[in-house]
């Protein structure tokens, strides 16, 4: 087999060795060169690098419908989320030999379903536009009806392919890429974005996640779901953290608190773990929370006492693993000196409990 996995990046990155991970630039249009040595999705007559802010990584899954020519085999994953599988006890990078495996016995390679905490519907209609959503059933509708059962089912059910990851066959990917991009540029003609903002821009991209389950199940292909490692720390996540240390190095909580929800309201994924891969984001609203608790219950907080970010997550690390300890009766000496530290407050403890759940 000939197979070539492009790598959809807006950023310069390190990337596997392997050569069948091939960096490809999308939005080149807009953004210009990040190196000489990546593709561009602006390549070639035929392209729609320009609607990256729209489509996110569809400009390069464009790209490749259009302009790949010379492999049997394609596939799309992002700078920073790769496929990889099990060997033994760990987990390493996918490569040739593994695809070629796994597509003797599967149609095609995406990523293990995400499960949502409520129905699609219902979770497009709180991070998007829903009437978005219902034109796509529309045109769906129209130009395929034979898919609009399917889609109804799935959209009020609560799982979903994630990130456009794929891996099949160059035939079955220009199939799939006709069906697809028929349906979004229709859509595209009938919604209006202005006024969006940089997130919910990209509607094209999300809804896209959506519509390759729907085709994988209507034509009966069987799908290999793997794994998919998120290497590395997005940089706008590093640039909300590294203000929000310095409303906490000022104290400033209602800062840092109008700080984040700001963030939060372009960017409503930025608490999923494909953002916050740390885990810290989650940490400092914790901090934020116990912060406004302690304030109307003792007139202070704990950022009167530490103000340091990184010994505050640190802090709050070991408090909430001695709360969840404790719940199962399994708390150790160590535990119990944490929530006597006198850094801790019954506020603090009563946060912790709310967010570990217990």
């Amino acid at each position: 087999m000939n197979i070539k996995i492009f790598v959809m990046t807006h950023k310069l990155f390190e990337g596997p060795k392997d050569a069948m991970y091939v960096p490809l630039q999308v939005g080149h249009a807009l953004r210009g060169t990040l190196d000489e040595s990546y593709l561009r999705d602006d390549e070639g007559e035929d392209n729609i690098s320009e609607q990256n802010p729209f489509f996110s990584e569809l400009t390069g899954m464009y790209w490749i419908w259009k302009q790949c020519r010379d492999t049997d085999y394609v596939g799309v994953c992002h700078y920073r989320r790769f496929p990889v599988i099990k060997d033994g006890g760990a987990e390493r990078l996918m490569t040739e030999k593994d695809c070629e495996r796994i597509l003797k016995e599967y149609d095609l390679i995406t990523t293990e379903k995400l499960t949502l905490h409520s129905n699609y519907y219902e979770g497009f209609a709180v991070d998007h536009n829903l009437r978005d959503l219902q034109v796509t059933a529309q045109v769906v509708e129209e130009k395929y009806p034979e898919y609009k059962e399917c889609f109804e089912r799935l959209v009020h059910g609560n799982q979903v392919y994630f990130g456009n990851i794929c891996v099949m066959p160059k035939k079955l990917y220009d199939k799939y890429c006709e069906w697809l991009f028929s349906i979004l540029f229709e859509v595209q003609r009938r919604i209006d974005v202005t006024g969006y903002d940089g997130y919910r821009k990209r509607v094209f991209g999300f809804l896209s996640e959506f519509l390759q389950m729907v085709w994988i199940r209507v034509n009966g292909l069987r799908p290999y779901e793997c794994r998919i490692a998120i290497i590395g720390e997005k940089f706008e996540t590093g640039e909300v953290k590294r203000t929000l240390a310095g409303f906490f190095a000022k104290r400033d909580v209602q800062g840092a608190k109008a700080y984040f929800l700001e963030c939060f309201e372009k960017r409503p994924d930025i608490l999923m773990e494909a953002s916050d891969i740390t885990g810290e984001l989650r940490i400092c609203m914790q901090i934020i929370s116990t912060c406004e608790f302690e304030k109307s219950a003792l007139g202070n907080c704990i950022l009167d006492k530490e103000n340091d970010m990184r010994k505050l997550i640190k802090l709050f690390r070991e408090l909430n693993g001695a709360v969840l300890a404790c719940s199962r009766g399994e708390e150790t000496e160590a535990d119990r000196q944490i929530l006597k530290n006198g850094l801790i407050t019954e506020s603090a403890i009563e946060v912790a409990k709310q967010v570990m759940g217990v």
